[in-house]
């Protein structure tokens, strides 16, 4: 079936693995994907002032992303118009490259560009006869806009703007103001796999039972899973109808157990103490643990959660941290965790988020870049100072519940190139935003077609 419609989702289905595996599918991904999709690149706080950037590469490309006006960002293909050498070097081993320039000068003939893009010294620009145009020196700019604190770049100069590309989902986390958060770590890995098989890894709760079997005793982990467009959320589910409740759906709810205050604590602070102090924050866990101090024995689960919810925005509001107003209703329909196409995750809270990407590393399909991070609300000014840190796939270094989750990646990669794997059997119902994922790739790189089972 070549076009699969959102509703065909919910039928078991199956996809092929060539996108995982093909060197010749990850180098067309360079034309057909990389060169047309929006792809979030940094967060505006890396560029803070005029003349600061950052870098950002994926497959054969390198971008330089740049502030070149207190109110205006703009982004260039990092590549001078001589010859061809890269502006901007990457250190080796490093993450990315990021600074300040007035200028940037190649360092192979010294040809120099101002931060609009404008070659501004060609030496020996007479030996040309006048043919050295404006048009045919200036660098090649890149479409950069932003939404949620996040910067998104476009090579494609055509391409449809970033609002339209993000939506619905954006309309549906705008309540968040993400832009109001900051890093609290970032860090990245190379990992032994392809990008989508790191990047699906964080589309739904479903492997929990296998992967992080020390959680099911703190919560349910039965989830929904739903297709928007391009992008996807899922959400913690009931296989019950008559046990669902708004906020049963989202990271704030309580967790299993007879007294609701104390596994509201438990769950808070599993997650804390195993994520990396992720996915939830300091205040929540701290006012989770007063629940048996200040409700009595028996307190139904719903009025726990709001006295808790309320007690931590009280105690964030004392140092100095602001709630954004999300309604229930905003809460349940946000979910748990959202994937925006085509390579980036987001799970979100009230004033926070954990964030995923993945990208290739180079054109091996076997192989990508991984990054995570941390982003939370802070008192003006006393944000932490952060920077890109490479670091091992390993329970002191990420937490116990993301070394699980590496620890199937390059096993999964290696399994599909069994010929006894005879094709995927994603879950209908929780897995989703997988099949979704792969329906959307499908537009842009013409293969990889869905099939219904039958």
């Amino acid at each position: 079936m070549s076009k699969f419609r959102v509703e065909d989702l919910a039928e078991p289905l199956s996809f092929p693995v060539e996108a995982y595996l093909s060197r010749e599918y990850a180098q067309a991904e360079n034309d057909r994907l990389w060169a047309k999709a929006w792809q979030h690149t940094g967060r505006v706080e890396e560029i803070p002032n005029v003349g600061s950037f950052i870098t950002y590469n994926v497959g054969v490309e390198s971008i330089i992303i740049i502030r070149t006006a207190t109110d205006k960002i703009k982004a260039y293909h990092n590549v001078c118009s001589h010859r061809g050498r890269q502006l901007v070097d990457t250190p080796p081993e490093a993450h990315s490259a990021c600074g300040t320039r007035k200028q940037f000068v190649c360092g192979f003939h010294a040809w120099r560009y101002d931060l609009d893009g404008q070659c501004t010294f060609k030496l020996d620009e007479n030996d040309w006869k006048g043919k050295l145009t404006a048009e045919r020196t200036q660098l090649t700019e890149v479409k950069v806009d932003t939404w949620g604190g996040w910067l998104f770049i476009n090579m494609d100069p055509d391409c449809m703007p970033l609002r339209e590309f993000l939506e619905p989902m954006a309309g549906k986390l705008d309540p968040f103001s993400f832009g109001k958060m900051r890093y609290k770590w970032r860090q990245w890995v190379i990992f032994d796999c392809n990008w989508k098989t790191a990047i699906e890894a964080f589309m739904e709760p479903y492997h929990v039972e296998g992967t992080h079997t020390q959680l099911l005793k703190y919560g349910q982990y039965y989830a929904y899973s739903k297709a928007h467009g391009r992008h996807g959320v899922s959400g913690f589910d009931e296989r019950d109808s008559k046990m669902k409740m708004k906020e049963s759906s989202t990271i704030t709810r309580a967790g299993l157990g007879a007294d609701a205050r104390v596994s509201t604590y438990e769950l808070q602070n599993e997650i804390y103490t195993t994520v990396n102090k992720a996915s939830t924050t300091e205040t929540l866990v701290n006012a989770a643990r007063r629940l048996v101090d200040e409700l009595p024995e028996g307190t139904p689960p719903a009025e726990v959660i709001k006295h808790w919810l309320a007690s931590a925005k009280a105690d964030d509001a004392r140092r100095g941290v602001d709630w954004p107003t999300i309604t229930p209703d905003q809460m349940s329909e946000a979910g748990l965790a959202w994937s925006v196409f085509p390579n980036m995750s987001i799970l979100q809270g009230i004033t926070f988020a954990l964030c995923y990407r993945a990208r290739p590393w180079g054109d091996d399909p076997n192989k990508c870049v991984f990054e995570s991070y941390a982003i939370e609300r802070y008192p003006e000014g006393q944000e932490p100072k952060t920077e890109w840190v490479y670091a091992e796939p390993t329970g002191e270094q990420w937490g116990k519940v993301l070394a699980q989750d590496f620890s199937n990646m390059a096993a999964v990669q290696r399994g599909m190139k069994s010929r006894a794997f005879r094709g995927t059997l994603p879950n209908p119902h929780q897995e989703r935003k997988v099949t979704n994922f792969h329906r959307n790739l499908v537009e842009y790189m013409g293969a990889g077609y869905l099939t219904l089972l039958k």
